[in-house]
């Protein structure tokens, strides 16, 4: 396991589990991303993140990317 925050970009991982604030938490559940969902990292820039599965995309800041293991 890894957290999300040091993933590459272009690759695809389970997340395996998340913790934070719960609206930053509810926020990801609602793009349908949360345990056992498979994202794709688009890519990695200063300070966060763009991930995605088929449906969805969001962009996270490392802080938050840190709490969630794939």
């Amino acid at each position: 396991m890894q957290a999300l925050s040091t993933a590459a970009p272009g690759k695809v991982y389970t997340i395996k589990w998340m913790f934070g604030l719960p609206e930053v938490l509810n926020i990801i559940r609602n793009c349908q991303i949360e345990e056992g969902s498979e994202i794709r990292v688009f890519e990695k820039f200063n300070g966060g993140l763009i991930i995605g599965n088929k449906h969805k995309r969001i962009a996270i800041s490392d802080d938050a990317a840190a709490r969630i293991q794939v």
